[in-house]
């Protein structure tokens, strides 16, 4: 068996390349990179002649060849090869007739248990946050993730206590809503400064928080160490982190729970290393999944195939065309969890006719955010 075509597919917001075998095994594989999948495109179409000609199922070969092919890396590198690696992993399942979590290891679960990612408005009241966190529970979710701080808390100046109050305001109301046997997770978004989230941790203990995703911006390791080792309440990072080293130095500086993007942190090949790395600093693997279902069926195959999964990462996109085309047969929801698909590869089938959607940018804002004073807002 041999490749025999590599085509990178942009449309609707979204880059999933296409690989095809020579005896007419199709492999689909989604790439994860924030506003700029045209680069990532680019990347994908230079890889083409050293795969075209080559044996499919040699996938780690593969990853080291791109990798370390030139000196220069960073996050679109890394979510070529992981488009590339897991519609490899999706040639291998389907040649050999089995998920790709059979070929990881074999299944460890049968389902991953979510966390609802609750967007209720950038500039929200805390009743309508109360009501959104209502209807996840009313739905059979066990987690939630919330953000903390409201828009306008971050492109405005406020006072620090007020800040910090309306944060506790909102986590308050939640906790009240979910009760104790559910999970909270606070969203920071990295919008505050070491010494703000440290201070806000300690307020934050009484309610028992899962843990505080990205509490400041990813820049420096060391400053993720030094939040860490003040702090009481567990911290989650890494969705801007794309190799197992800074991942290891993130387990290092005492980082609990692991975020990697399998579509941009390098693909099932590298994300099964970094769930390794976690499981020997006794840490979880919490993935950022935020993308569209047929990425979230490629991180169901590594979830099932690893001991150290926490929480999956959830947007309802159950009633949002187009991501409710986008598989033949949608992933199946069971309340709170998510059943693993069995199929073989990646375990569903791409629908072609998603294909034919025209390419629009992901939309941003039409610059950074400013805060009022006309300062940029750095994050």
């Amino acid at each position: 068996m041999r490749i025999e075509s590599v085509e990178p597919l942009l449309f609707y917001q979204w880059l999933v390349v296409r690989i095809e075998t020579d005896n007419g095994i199709v492999g689909y594989g989604p790439a994860a990179h924030w506003g700029f999948p045209e680069s990532v495109e680019r990347i994908v179409n230079s890889f083409r002649d050293k795969l075209v000609g080559s044996d499919p199922l040699r996938i780690e070969q593969h990853w080291d060849r791109h990798f370390h092919w030139k000196p220069f890396r960073d996050g679109v590198l890394t979510a070529a090869i992981a488009a590339v690696d897991i519609a490899l992993w999706d040639i291998a399942g389907r040649h050999f007739g089995v998920p790709a979590y059979q070929l990881l290891g074999g299944k460890q679960r049968d389902s991953a248990r979510l966390h609802l990612l609750v967007f209720d408005g950038p500039n929200s009241s805390v009743d309508e946050l109360v009501e959104a966190v209502s209807d996840a529970v009313s739905q059979g979710y066990t987690a939630v993730k919330i953000d903390a701080l409201p828009d306008y808390l971050v492109e405005k100046q406020q006072t620090y206590s007020g800040t910090l109050q309306v944060v506790m305001d909102r986590v308050a109301a939640v906790r009240e809503t979910i009760g104790w046997d559910r999970d909270l997770i606070l969203e920071i978004h990295r919008d505050l400064s070491p010494g703000e989230v440290v201070a806000l941790a300690a307020e934050l203990e009484p309610f028992r928080l899962y843990y505080i995703e990205d509490p400041i911006p990813p820049h420096s390791v060391d400053s993720h160490g030094d939040v860490v080792r003040k702090m009481r309440v567990p911290v989650g990072a890494g969705e801007r982190a794309n190799t197992i080293w800074e991942f290891r130095e993130l387990l290092s500086r005492g980082v609990s729970f692991l975020r990697p993007d399998i579509g941009l942190s390098g693909g099932l090949t590298h994300c099964r290393k970094i769930a390794a790395l976690a499981e020997s600093f006794h840490a979880e693997v919490i993935a950022h999944n935020a993308f569209s279902p047929l990425l979230t069926a490629a991180t169901l195959q590594l979830y099932a195939s690893i001991p150290n999964c926490g929480t999956l990462e959830f947007i309802p996109w159950e009633e949002e065309p187009p991501r409710t085309d986008m598989l033949r047969t949608p992933l199946t929801r069971e309340g709170g969890y998510m059943v693993v698909p069995d199929g073989p590869g990646l375990g569903v089938d791409l629908d072609p006719a998603i294909l034919e959607l025209p390419y629009a940018r992901w939309k941003y804002p039409e610059d950074v955010r400013m805060r009022d004073d006309g300062s940029v807002f750095r994050k």
